[in-house]
Formats: C-alpha cells, sequence, structure tokens
C-alpha cells in the first residue's frame, strides 16, 4: 500500500548531506567529493543539506560549508537545512497515518535492546512490542511516557541496487518515524528530502548500506521510487579502525595548521579513490572520473610527514 505523493516536477539531483555534529575528516570530505563528482559526471544537479535535527555542534554546519567550498566543490541553490522543513516532515507523517501505516510505540532503549538480544532477536531491530496494543493499553502508557510513532511495515526485507556493492538485500522493521520528543527521526527525513529535493543519486559511505533497504520501502509508501546508490567504503585510521579524533589529524582544518593545503588534501582523496593521475583542483577529478576503478575496500589514512607517526604519503 502507498499514500498519496505531491508530485515533483525539480530535474534530478545528486546531494551530501553532513550532520554538524563536528568538523568534516578525510573519510566524510572522500565522500562528498564522491557525491559530487558522481552528479558533475551525469548531469546532476548537486545539492548540499545540512541534517541539523540532532548532534548539532555551534558553529560546525558554518566550517562544514567552508571546507567543502576550500575543496572546490560547488552546489546548486542555497544550502538547505533539515530542521527548516520539520512541518512537511510530519505533514508526510500525518498522510501515512491517515493509511494507517503508524502506530504509537511506548519502549525505552532498554527494552527494545534488551528485546533483540533474546533468542532469534535481529540485532538492533524492533519486535513489534506496542504494534497490536488495544486503544485502553495505549491510553495506560501514554499517560507514563510521551510515544514516539513507527512505521507499520508489512515487509520484512527489501532489496536495493547499488552502484558499487550490486544488489543488496537488507531487513526492514518497523522503524521510528517521529521520536517521542515530536522531532522527525532520520530515516523519515532522509526520505522525504531526497524525494521532494529531487534527489535520485544518493552517494553515501558504505556503513549506511543496511539503511537503504528500509529507506527504500519507506519511499515505496509514500509513493516515490528508490534512489540509485552508490556507497563508498569508509576510511580507516592506521589501526584499522574507523578513522576518528584518535588518529591525529585527520579534518582539514587540523592539516592546514600543519602546513598542507586543500590541495594536498584534495590529491590524497582522489588517490583514494583510485585516480593515479595528479589531483590539484576538482578539475581534475572530473577529468579522470572512473568509478570502476575505484577500491573497493575501506582507505586507510597514514600519517603525512610532520604529523605524529608520520609515513610518506606515497608509501
Amino acid at each position: 500500500m502507498s499514500v498519496p505523493t505531491p508530485e515533483n516536477t525539480l530535474s534530478p539531483a545528486g546531494r551530501f548531506a553532513p550532520s554538524p555534529s563536528g568538523d568534516l575528516h578525510l573519510g566524510n570530505l572522500r565522500t562528498a567529493l564522491a557525491a559530487w563528482g558522481f552528479a558533475r559526471t551525469t548531469g546532476h544537479r548537486f545539492l548540499l543539506r545540512v541534517e541539523d535535527l540532532d548532534r548539532v555542534k555551534k558553529g560546525a554546519a558554518e566550517r562544514n560549508v567552508a571546507d567543502l567550498r576550500e575543496l572546490g566543490l560547488d552546489w546548486d541553490g542555497p544550502v538547505a537545512l533539515q530542521s527548516e522543513r520539520i512541518p512537511q516532515l510530519l505533514d508526510r507523517v500525518r498522510t501515512l497515518t491517515d493509511a494507517g501505516l503508524t502506530y504509537e510505540c511506548y519502549c525505552t532503549r532498554r527494552e527494545i535492546h534488551a528485546a533483540a538480544s533474546a533468542p532469534h532477536g535481529i540485532p538492533g531491530a524492533y519486535p513489534g512490542t506496542c504494534r497490536e496494543l488495544s486503544a485502553a493499553q495505549r491510553e495506560r502508557r501514554r499517560a507514563q511516557r510521551p510515544p514516539a510513532l513507527r512505521l507499520r511495515a508489512d515487509v520484512t526485507e527489501f532489496t536495493v541496487r547499488d552502484e558499487l556493492a550490486g544488489p543488496f538485500t537488507g531487513a526492514v522493521d518497523d522503524m521510528v518515524l517521529v521520536r517521542n520528543d515530536g522531532t522527525p527521526a532520520y530515516n523519515l527525513a532522509v526520505v522525504v528530502d531526497d524525494a521532494e529535493q529531487g534527489v535520485d543519486q544518493v552517494v553515501r559511505g558504505d556503513d549506511l548500506l543496511p539503511s537503504a533497504p528500509r529507506q527504500a520501502y519507506l519511499a515505496s509508501l509514500l509513493g516515490h521510487p528508490a534512489p540509485s546508490y552508490a556507497h563508498v567504503p569508509l576510511v580507516l585510521g592506521p589501526s584499522g579502525q574507523r578513522l576518528a579524533k584518535r588518529d591525529g589529524a585527520v579534518t582539514l582544518r587540523e592539516l592546514r595548521e600543519l602546513g598542507y593545503s586543500a590541495q594536498d588534501v584534495l590529491e590524497w582523496l582522489g588517490s583514494s579513490l583510485g585516480i593515479e593521475h595528479p589531483v590539484r583542483s576538482t578539475a581534475d577529478v572530473l577529468e579522470h572520473w572512473d568509478p570502476s576503478a575505484w577500491p573497493r575496500e575501506p582507505a586507510v589514512f597514514k600519517p603525512w610527514p610532520g604529523l605524529p607517526g608520520a609515513v610518506d604519503p606515497e608509501g
């Protein structure tokens, strides 16, 4: 079952959508470059959207935008703030509710974790505890705790096709659409914003690949086709763990303070995407654009000369 959706006449777009929880590190910048390159080489608009519904650090969004500009990335139209679209997001939830596709959930995170950790439970998946509560039960629970709003899914898995990973089938559960503080949840916001901004090309880190099936399924309920996906392998630190502050200077700002230029960073990003030619500008990235040659394994950032534990970046 799907619900009516507003007609979208926007031209196709790709996007980069950071959460302003801190400065962008090399992994974020690499994904931004990949998303920009995919859009620019396929005739898409390229949008920049700040997903600021939670985990917002003061000044981070402005620094994120400045770093992208310094690398030479550009985008079409103004920077969009997700927080400015809360009324539209909640309106789409009301449409789902009117179609009988939502229900109230009163579970705490601890209760959900305990149920999912039980024998035969799917890690992280919601077990449906509140799905069939009676009206009386809902009234009692509502007096104790404000409810979140969940999707009433009628599938347990969904398949998407990824440009880099190929077909991927992942689990779908009754995902949260609105948190119990009334804020739209991530999965709802990203699906609605992409669809209503004309985004039909989603390039992001491959840690989000498991989210793609549930988001594509939600898009189908809202009457939107699933976007094309390309999930890019992450950047890891020297220890093989996901890149983080523990790995030293990993942001553009930190590297510039140590004497490296935005061009140096851009060249490393291009090399990590399999570009063997010198990369001194984003024009060089487009000239040698070839996702089929990209490494399918995570990139490893080894500290450059002048950084603690430094090694030759070409070594």
